[in-house]
């Protein structure tokens, strides 16, 4: 396996992330790994690693302004999902090109806000994207924030959660937004795992996602919330080798 740290520019922004990649002269198969509210693409060490063993490539990187954390340049405060959405698609624009991968084996993995951000982007690159994993996707996040602020003038200028500073633009973007008008078409395959103890985002939102796609299968972790123990990750982990290994072309 070997690694490579790479910066994206686009929208004068800078990307940056951590790529993965095996030791080998062919094209690899490509899963892009989408962090979650304030997380980090090293959140990913462990999935990158088993998928590298396989010959598959994993690019793992910090969207812009999405965490306190992050590599990658802007602030949090001027972070919405449209900021996140252009960040995965420059991802898929740059890494296209890439010789070192299969671009008809790209696959995109999202957990929590990145599981929704991957669900949005996956509707609109469908011929880009050959498989969909959503770890405990946050779909409830724009009822969230509407429901606490259901008029503009509500909003904020802005609002600190989980450690994080939040601007006014994030919660405009959401104003009227209704996750089910905008996913449900991607006509691949789609794995969700989601953890039966989840108390931020609510079972309800992934039960129907098996009947809102044509090719979903919803994972159910018994006892994880949001955010999985050691052995829940390893079985994600496993079960995303398994995923690839299944649907790639």
């Amino acid at each position: 396996m070997k690694t490579e740290l790479l910066t994206i520019l686009h929208h004068n922004r800078e990307l940056v992330g951590d790529f993965y990649f095996p030791d080998n002269d062919t094209p690899s198969p490509l899963v892009i790994f989408s962090h979650g509210y304030n997380g980090s693409g090293k959140d990913f060490i462990l999935n990158a690693h088993l998928l590298s063993k396989h010959n598959i490539a994993a690019f793992c990187y910090d969207f812009c302004g999405g965490s306190v954390n992050a590599r990658s340049s802007m602030e949090t405060s001027n972070m919405t999902i449209f900021t996140e959405m252009e960040d995965l698609c420059a991802v898929l624009d740059f890494l296209k090109k890439d010789p070192r991968i299969d671009e008809n084996n790209i696959f995109l993995f999202g957990a929590s806000q990145g599981g929704f951000i991957s669900a949005l982007v996956a509707e609109q690159r469908t011929e880009d994207i050959q498989g969909l994993l959503l770890l405990y996707p946050a779909l409830c996040i724009p009822d969230d924030w509407n429901n606490r602020f259901p008029d503009i003038s509500d909003i904020p200028d802005s609002l600190e959660l989980w450690g994080m500073k939040l601007g006014h633009d994030f919660f405009v973007a959401l104003h009227g937004f209704k996750t089910s008008d905008h996913i449900g078409n991607y006509p691949r395959e789609v794995l969700v795992m989601h953890g039966s103890e989840d108390k931020v985002v609510a079972k309800a939102y992934v039960d129907k996602l098996p009947s809102i796609y044509p090719h979903a299968v919803l994972e159910l972790f018994p006892g994880e919330g949001h955010g999985f123990t050691k052995a829940g990750n390893q079985r994600v982990a496993q079960m995303t080798l398994d995923f690839i290994e299944k649907y790639k072309k």
